[in-house]
Order: C-alpha cells, then sequence, then structure tokens
C-alpha cells in the first residue's frame, strides 16, 4: 500500500518527536502492509513553518537511515499546506513542497470552518497547473454540516482526502457516519492515514481498506489504492461524477 499523508518526519511538527518515533512509525506501516508514505509536515498553520528544501533535506536523511536499520519503507516528500491568502505566490517562490514533487498538492482548511476565499484560492492554484487536494474534510465542522461546500469545490476541480481511522470510529460515530456519506456521493478521492505516532493516532490503512472492500466492493478498494499511485507518479487519477450528500433525517431528541 502507498499512504500519502503522513507527519513521520521527526521534530518538525505535532508527528514524530525523535528519530526513534520516525524509526517506530515506519516499522509500524510496513507491519501494515504500507511500503511507501509521502512525509507531509504542516506548513503555515500558525504553528509550524516547513518550506520545501528543509522538508526535502529531512526526507533524504529519513531515507539513508532507514536503508541502514533495513526497514522496507519508502518516504518521500510532501507538505500539508494550510490555506492562505498568499499561498499562490510562496508556490511560486518555491516554498511549497507539492506531493512528491507532483502537480498534487494538500491543502488544509481549518477544522471549524471553511475560509470565505477557499473557492478562489482553489481556483488560482489550479490555474498555476496545480491540483489542491482537500485533506480530511470529514472532521471540517462547517462541511459536516453543510456538505455543499465540499460538493461546489469538488465540481470546480479540486480532490478530497478521507483519514483511514475515521472509518474505523476514531473520531466518533458522527465522523464516521460523515465519511460514508463522502465516499458514497463520490466526494472522496483518496484514503490516507495523517499517522502522527504508534499509538494514539496511527496508520489504521488496512483496517479502513477492509472495511471498504466489505461496504462498496473491490473495485471501490481498487480505485482508491490504484488513485495513490498515480499520484506519486504524477498521473490522472480516478475521479467519478460527485454528488450531494443525501444527508440521512433522524428522529428523536439527543
Amino acid at each position: 500500500m502507498i499512504d500519502i499523508h503522513t507527519h513521520i518526519l521527526s521534530g518538525v511538527d505535532d508527528g514524530a518527536r525523535l528519530m526513534e518515533d520516525s524509526l517506530n512509525l515506519a516499522q509500524t506501516a510496513v507491519k501494515d502492509g504500507i511500503h511507501t508514505v509521502i512525509a507531509t509536515p504542516h506548513h503555515r498553520n500558525n504553528r509550524y513553518e516547513n518550506p520545501k528544501q528543509a522538508i526535502i533535506e529531512k526526507v533524504a536523511s529519513l531515507n539513508r537511515v532507514l536503508q541502514e536499520k533495513g526497514i522496507p519503507l519508502t518516504v518521500l516528500p510532501g507538505q500539508e499546506t494550510a490555506i492562505y491568502g498568499e499561498i499562490v505566490d510562496d508556490y511560486e517562490k518555491g516554498e511549497i513542497q507539492t506531493l512528491n514533487g507532483t502537480s498534487y498538492m494538500f491543502v488544509e482548511l481549518p477544522s471549524g470552518h471553511v475560509p470565505r476565499y477557499t473557492e478562489q484560492v482553489l481556483f488560482d492554484l489550479q490555474m498555476k497547473g496545480l491540483v489542491p487536494i482537500i485533506v480530511h474534510p470529514e472532521r471540517n465542522q462547517e462541511i459536516q454540516e453543510q456538505p455543499e461546500l465540499l460538493y461546489q469545490l469538488i465540481k470546480k476541480g479540486a480532490l478530497a482526502q478521507l483519514t483511514a481511522s475515521a472509518l474505523t470510529g476514531k473520531f466518533g460515530k458522527r465522523v464516521k457516519t460523515f465519511s460514508h456519506e463522502l465516499i458514497q456521493a463520490n466526494l472522496v478521492h483518496f484514503i490516507a492515514s495523517d499517522a502522527h505516532d504508534i499509538k494514539k493516532r496511527g496508520f489504521k490503512m488496512s483496517e479502513a481498506y477492509d472495511t471498504i472492500h466489505s461496504q462498496y466492493g473491490a473495485d471501490m478498494t481498487y480505485l482508491f489504492q490504484e488513485n495513490a499511485e498515480l499520484l506519486i507518479e504524477g498521473n490522472n487519477v480516478f475521479r467519478e461524477a460527485p454528488e450531494r450528500v443525501k444527508k440521512k433525517k433522524f428522529l428523536g431528541i439527543f
């Protein structure tokens, strides 16, 4: 398997703290059936700054250590870039690390809302030949309440990545249910771990794919797995026509 969203680099964000943590994550990934990961440290989220060149150097260093230790995992460079007004300018300045140097790039929205300028920023990125991927939309409070927002962004060319552990219930029943609604509406194009550590925020990739296989069949499972491969190669990924989320009406008092 390929995991396109991890925080495996040590000492750069809220993921691995030490090289030992990076190696523990790597070993856990291999046990979960993963052979390739993209390191996607946070960037410009008001806490962490991880520009492109620093990421490339860190990834090269980690790959050397993995090879020395005989851990069969390949790490590729990426970045989880928070959305901000100057993101296009910083891309042109060489600060933004796309996913494995392809045209695909992660864009992280705030957890509580969708900034009003989101549509314009994603449009501007596409005008530069980039394909923005919205990370973990299932955990965004405003998207949960108004999935039409995500539908419109996907309809206009963005992609979305769902967190594996959201499907396994890590973030609660509401997020789990909403994650399935997004899959059913063709508003998800990738499954990835967003792994930070081996105890609380691990990989859960094989478990998530088992869930997808049992509920949606082999075709959907292969689509997500193949999209990860197409992404790291810089090729066009599969995308079905997006649909509006059919929100279920719940009766009773909560």
